[in-house]
């Protein structure tokens, strides 16, 4: 697809949209997060930690799988899985490698299976019904641009220091 370009400034209806965008993506978040809080105890983050984990396999991934999955920086992730694992939601294991792997815990596997019907029943009530189906298939190739687009920028012209 053609970029639409028509200078360096979003002209008024770009804008509105960019913003409801925005605002959207805050409001649905910051929503679904006091839900997991309020019912589970659990932060955003938390979960998404806990999804990548009870996803995988093994129930096990490097830092670095951790860290690319969730797109967070070093620092952010080591801090929270500290968090993480003194509440018993995940520990380390030492492994071949130099660093260890994380490991989603009995009571982690516990706490997703509890949490998840519920977030999703969230998501389908503020998003997927919202959206309908063909809204929500044309939304799903347009992310997915999207997502391909930032990528290409990254392998490309991307500076080295914005990359991912």
């Amino acid at each position: 697809m053609a970029p639409v370009s028509k200078g360096p400034w979003l002209d008024d209806d770009e804008q509105k949209a960019w913003r409801s965008y925005l605002l959207m993506h805050r409001t649905l978040k910051a929503h679904l997060e006091r839900h997991l809080q309020r019912d589970f105890g659990l932060s955003g983050s938390d979960f998404e930690i806990l999804v990548n984990l009870s996803e995988s396999e093994s129930g096990r991934m490097r830092a670095f799988e951790l860290s690319r999955a969730t797109q967070w920086e070093k620092s952010r992730l080591s801090h929270h899985l500290a968090r993480m694992e003194k509440r018993g939601l995940i520990r380390k294991e030492a492994c071949d490698s130099r660093y260890p792997e994380i490991v989603v815990t009995e009571e982690g596997l516990a706490a997703i299976k509890e949490s998840a019907p519920a977030q999703a029943a969230l998501v389908r009530q503020f998003f997927v019904d919202v959206f309908g189906p063909d809204r929500l298939a044309v939304l799903g190739e347009v992310a997915d641009e999207i997502v391909g687009t930032i990528g290409t920028h990254c392998d490309t012209d991307c500076p080295l220091e914005a990359r991912s």
